[in-house]
């Protein structure tokens, strides 16, 4: 099965010639020998563009490789405009299924008819993506929904390609040294699980409710509701939402659209999930991004697809947010102190070599407009520098990662001279104070009152069972001291009867062969001299 999908992704990199996308310059000498001598010259291009070949190619591949098109199309600031405006069309425009398919699979997983769930149901989809479309529809009581079909077959395909991904995560360990470091297959045990749980449609939708609680009645993010009697595995009913997609700059101004504030409320958006809730949406390319035209110059996010989302344990929370505002108040040291006692960097690594080589990838770009700044480069710097001090990829901070890269992207597009820095900084100086301060301290332990109070009325009981442990174990310590001392004891009473009885055999020896001794030490004295200083030492001999 591997070789057969192997086979087609190399029809499909020849088919639409992926190769003169590659700048063969760059390439390892071995590579650029086989580039010479390969066939897929002799394949002609066509008459599309690059942009529209690999496009078509992400398509062809499979969901997997679309998403890494979607990802790849929210930084426009690193790809060429033509292969950007293509690769924008992977976020809502896949080709999409039947809608034969589609009507069956709702009245499958609804157990009704089209007619007896909806007043209305479009059969052409409102967007096609590569997990699943969207069919606009009405409900009976009047409200106006959309309806989420996961696309059929999707799975095997992509467990398919899942394992592709892990023969080349291990062929990367045989083959690279870094590779471990890398850590390549927990990497995509990590995709592997939160790809799968897109699948899951129940789950996303108890994804959205919970993002949809975290900011009920807020000013900065509207999510839709879910409608749970009509969501199953396959199927979801939502309510439809009305605005601008992110990524039409162009409409939003023509909104009146406070852009430079809707930039800002991104990145508190983004901070606010990921340090006030721990549960962040980490999917948000400008295809899953609206924005309400209600209060143009308050505006107002709108969250769909939440079939992806993320969270940290408390300790890469604390770990996280010490290092950026480490980062922005320019202490590379306290940086590298933090890499070293969270063990992400290897053994032995000294805090002063670690913080200049930090410094010198990131005191440039420091203190300056968010157009000057490209994350993505100065993270590549990073990982670069941490390749001397062995530094080992998270994988619970992958999607963290990515979700960070698709922030940028979106604020360049909106306000290219966006400070991220002075945005995120007294977010995160006020969030560390909470968590650290008096009312740190007292939520926390509001949060444990219950439990405590619980335990309270036991504690007594608790305290003596662990006075009579320790009683126990003293009582214990003692009756083995004194079975010891009697041991040794015995040990010396052995020794002296040992010794006596050394004597004793020495001395009956003696006396039997005293005679036959006497006549012997008369022809050899020396020989007496020398049994007699034996058993002296015999005698002395324990």
């Amino acid at each position: 099965m591997k070789l057969v999908r192997l086979v087609r992704i190399g029809w499909i990199i020849a088919r639409y010639r992926l190769d003169t996308l590659v700048p063969v310059e760059r390439l390892p000498a071995i590579v650029r020998m086989v580039m010479v001598i390969s066939p897929l010259k002799l394949i002609p291009k066509g008459d599309k563009s690059r942009g529209e070949r690999l496009r078509l190619a992400l398509e062809s591949l499979g969901p997997i490789f679309i998403k890494f098109g979607q990802m790849l199309s929210t930084r426009r600031d690193l790809l060429p405009p033509d292969i950007a405006v293509e690769l924008k069309r992977l976020q809502d425009q896949v080709p999409p299924f039947p809608n034969d398919v589609a009507r069956a699979t709702v009245e499958q997983e609804l157990g009704a008819s089209i007619d007896e769930c909806f007043a209305e149901f479009s059969a052409d989809p409102l967007a096609s993506a590569s997990i699943a479309q969207v069919h606009p529809a009405r409900l009976h009581t009047g409200e106006q929904v959309v309806v989420k079909v996961i696309r059929p077959g999707i799975d095997q395909i992509m467990r398919s390609d899942i394992q592709l991904l892990y023969t080349f995560a291990r062929l990367l360990l045989l083959l690279w040294p870094d590779g471990k470091r890398l850590r390549p297959v927990e990497v995509v045990r990590d995709y592997e699980s939160t790809l799968f749980d897109e699948l899951d449609l129940m789950k996303e939708a108890a994804n959205t409710s919970q993002l949809k609680r975290n900011f009920q009645h807020s000013p900065l993010l509207y999510v839709p509701t879910i409608y749970w009697s009509m969501s199953r595995k396959r199927v979801m009913v939502q309510e439809r939402i009305e605005g601008i997609p992110v990524a039409e700059t162009e409409a939003l101004v023509a909104a009146g659209i406070d852009l430079k504030k809707l930039a800002e409320r991104g990145v508190e958006i983004f901070f606010t999930q990921v340090f006030r809730d721990n549960f962040f949406h980490a999917d948000m390319h400008p295809g899953n991004i609206f924005v309400s035209t209600e209060h143009p110059h308050d505006p107002q996010y709108i969250a769909i697809d939440c079939g992806i989302v993320g969270s940290l344990t408390r300790e890469d929370q604390d770990y996280l947010a010490r290092n950026i505002l480490a980062f922005f108040h320019q202490d590379y040291y306290e940086v590298a102190m933090l890499h070293i006692e969270s063990g992400w960097v290897g053994e032995g690594t000294r805090a002063n070599e670690f913080a200049a080589a930090i410094r010198a990838v990131c005191e440039p770009i420091l203190e300056k407009p968010l157009k000057d700044i490209s994350f993505g480069q100065v993270l590549m710097g990073l990982f670069q520098t941490a390749q001397r001090f062995h530094m080992e990829v998270q994988p619970q901070l992958v999607l963290l990662q990515k979700t960070l890269l698709n922030i940028e992207g979106l604020g360049r597009q909106l306000h290219p001279e966006l400070d991220l820095w002075h945005t995120a900084k007294p977010f995160l100086e006020e969030w560390m104070k909470e968590r650290a301060g008096p009312k740190g301290f007292w939520k926390e332990l509001k949060k444990q009152a219950p439990d405590l109070a619980q335990r309270l009325p036991g504690l007594p009981v608790l305290a003596h069972q662990a006075l009579s442990r320790i009683e126990s174990e003293r009582k214990q310590r003692l009756q083995q001291a004194t079975a010891l001392d009697n041991i040794q004891r015995e040990l010396k009473h052995t020794r002296q009867g040992t010794r006596q009885l050394r004597l004793g055999l020495i001395l009956v020896a003696i006396a039997l062969g005293w005679q036959p001794l006497l006549s012997w030490a008369d022809h050899q004295p020396w020989g007496v001299l020398a049994a007699a200083a034996l058993g002296v030492v015999l005698l002395a001999w324990r």
